[in-house]
């Protein structure tokens, strides 16, 4: 809907995406219930200071599917921005979960759990 009333923009940016894209990206995740984090955050609540131990038990491809996870994307979204399926994102999901020490637990989100172990990171 709201990417039928914006231009096509040149960018720079990997994978071909324009700021603009992006934006619509999270505006839209948002109007659906979403939440959306400027990636700028993410990169620099990453970069202030030492990991604490359970992060640092994480693999690069988990701290980045962690990292786009925190940005408000579903395991689909970042699939198709790593370029994996989306049965890997869960694979790397259900390791990340085992390794922050989230338990399978009806009553706490995982997702939220490990976002707020991302985000918390001193």
């Amino acid at each position: 809907m709201v990417r039928a009333h914006t231009t096509c923009i040149a960018t720079n940016q990997p994978g071909g995406r324009s700021d603009a894209d992006q934006f619509i990206d999270a505006l839209e995740r948002v109007a659906a219930g979403g939440t959306a984090m400027d990636p700028a955050v993410i990169a620099k609540l990453l970069s202030s200071g030492s990991s604490n131990r359970l992060l640092e038990g994480l693999t690069e491809r988990e701290h980045c599917v962690l990292g786009l996870m925190a940005e408000g994307l579903s395991n689909q979204a970042i699939g198709q921005r790593l370029f994996l399926s989306e049965s890997a994102i869960s694979n790397y999901t259900t390791s990340m979960f085992g390794k922050l020490g989230i338990t399978d637990d009806d009553s706490n989100n995982h997702r939220v759990l490990a976002v707020l172990a991302y985000l918390n990171n001193p």
